[in-house]
Order: C-alpha cells, then structure tokens, then sequence
C-alpha cells in the first residue's frame, strides 16, 4: 500500500476457500503514515504445510505396508513410496491414520494419558490428504497474505498458532474416538479476527453492516458444514472464538488522526490512541481468553469428557440423517 491522503480508501476484504468462498467488502479510510507490510510468514506456513505433508507420505510408504493389507491397491503407484492408500480408508488420497498419528496427529488419550501435549500442536501441520491440504492452504494465502499485510507477522503469526492450539484444545474436550489434524481451526480463527477486527475498529469503516452481515454469513456457513462425519467442527469452534478474543486484543487500529496528530494545532490533538470502548473489548477479551484457555486446559488434563458437561454438545459436530450416522463421532 503506497502512503495515500485521508481522503483515500481502500477496500478491506478476503476470499475464503475452505470448504467455501468468502469476501469481506468493508472500506476504510487511511492516514498518511499507514503502511503496508510484505507477507512473508503466510507463505512460509504454506510452504511448511506442503513439506511436512511430502515427509509424511515418504514415512507412510504406501506400497510396502499394503503388500499385506486387506485394504486393495495403493492409488497413483506410479508415484511410488508416495502414493496414497486405497480410497476406502483415506478418500482425500493421503497417508494411512496410523502413520498420521505416529507422526503427531490429535489424540486425546496420547494427550491425556500419555503426556503428549505438543500433539496440540503438531496435528495444526498434518493434513490427511492432498484435497485437505489444498483446501486448507489456498484458504490461508487468501485471508492470511491480506491480513498479514495490514497488521504484521507478529500479530497474525500469533493468531494463527494460537487459534490452532485453542481449535485443538477444544476438540481434544469433546472429541474421544478418533484422531484429528489439519490448519482448519487455525483458519477459522483467522476468520474470527476479521469479525472482531471490523467490530473493534468500527468507526473507521464505511458499509460496515453489510460487512459484518456478510462475515456472519460466511461464519454460519462454514459451522454448518461442520456437522457432517469426519469434520472435526470443535477444532474449527474453538479456533473461531480463539481468533475472535485475539482480535480485539491484537488487532485494534488506532482511532482516526492519532498517526498524524503531530501535524494537527496543539488544541485539535487527539490524546487517546484508542476510543475507550477498544480498551474495554481489549480487557475483556483478554480476560476471557486467559480464563478460557486454563479452564480448559485444566480439564483437559484431568482427563474429563467436555460431553459429560454439555450433554448436547455433541451435535455441534456431527448431525444425523438418514445418509449418516454420528455413532464413532464422540
């Protein structure tokens, strides 16, 4: 972004990609000393995410376990030692659930009981499949490239890490049966800060109610879509209200003038950085972030099933139907 007059705007928006598109509108006006900055730690988690995906297919190595197996034929053999296991055990053509949870996928009885909390972290990295994998990454260049941009790799890398571990955190509650990796809830929280980070810095956007009317939207969407099988919608939950809380306390912009109150008759200076109901979102969210987090955590490793707390809870991430069942969901 070139330095621009007050009279400028520029418009604010992403495009989603995982498991659908979305766009953010919403225009603001910018001061003469507002930058830009160049997006450099978005790629370099994209590029990560492919190379772990690589050394986990050399690790699976299809072709010598399925020698064996009861399964069928690996698919794309040509490829070899990186072909994918047969379509009936992994139908996003990637690697078997053994070799992803030996090399870090969530687990909660390996959390819980064997003291393996970095797999917290570790499952954020692992994608189950190239489908998931381009998924979830075309998702991150398109909101993450933007808002690192705009507020800094410090910032946005601390949210996508930490809306990860809370994505985690949340499903290692609620999920007992079955393993789960992927960046989605890392992503979801990056979709909660943009909701957060148009509420906090309101005053300083225009058709910020069809903004927010179409963030919302996109967010109501992508939950609903977690209520079929095999979609771990408590990491994507828990990622979400992580991102949501991390952006009113990463992400306020200050309030209009302040970047160039040095230029403004001593009489017209603004003396706030910030409009005092961005203080009270920063210390609220704040501490519910805090609170959350250690109540959370502290169950967690008690080894309690959020589902004995919340007894219809479990239909937040599975639903029913008549074409599926959610029997091994929880």
């Amino acid at each position: 972004m070139q330095p621009a007059t007050g009279d400028d705007i520029e418009s604010e928006g992403a495009k989603r990609g995982h498991n659908n598109s979305y766009s953010s509108g919403s225009t603001y006006v910018i001061e003469e000393t507002e930058t830009q900055w160049t997006s450099w730690l978005v790629p370099m988690f994209v590029v990560a995410n492919i190379a772990v995906f690589v050394v986990v297919m050399y690790i699976n190595n299809c072709p010598k376990h399925q020698q064996v197996g009861p399964d069928g034929k690996c698919v794309a053999k040509f490829l070899g030692r990186f072909s994918f296991e047969p379509l009936r055990e992994n139908p996003l053509f990637g690697p078997s659930s053994s070799t992803l949870r030996k090399l870090g996928a969530l687990d909660r009885t390996k959390v819980v009981h064997d003291h393996q909390g970095w797999r917290l972290i570790s499952c954020i990295w692992l994608h189950a499949g190239v489908i998931h994998l381009l998924v979830n990454m075309l998702s991150l260049v398109f909101i993450g490239i933007r808002l690192e941009q705009q507020f800094g790799f410090v910032r946005i890398g601390i949210l996508y890490l930490l809306s990860g571990f809370g994505g985690s955190v949340l499903s290692s509650l609620f999920i007992q049966n079955s393993i789960s990796v992927g960046a989605s809830g890392a992503l979801f929280g990056l979709l909660g800060a943009m909701l957060s980070e148009l509420i906090t810095n309101w005053t300083i956007y225009t058709n910020k109610a069809a903004a927010l009317f179409t963030l919302l939207v996109v967010v109501a969407i992508n939950l609903a879509l977690g209520i079929v099988p095999h979609v771990d919608n408590f990491a994507h939950i828990g990622g979400f209200l992580t991102g949501f809380l991390l952006g009113f306390v990463l992400l306020p912009r200050p309030q209009f003038g302040w970047l160039g109150r040095q230029n403004l008759p001593a009489g017209s200076q603004i003396k706030s950085k910030y409009k005092p109901y961005q203080y009270v979102l920063w210390l609220v969210s704040l501490v519910l972030l805090i609170a959350g987090f250690a109540v959370a955590l502290v169950m967690l490793f008690k080894g309690e099933n959020g589902n004995d707390h919340c007894h219809w809870c479990h239909y937040l991430t599975c639903v029913p139907t008549s074409s599926w069942d959610c029997n091994n969901v929880a």
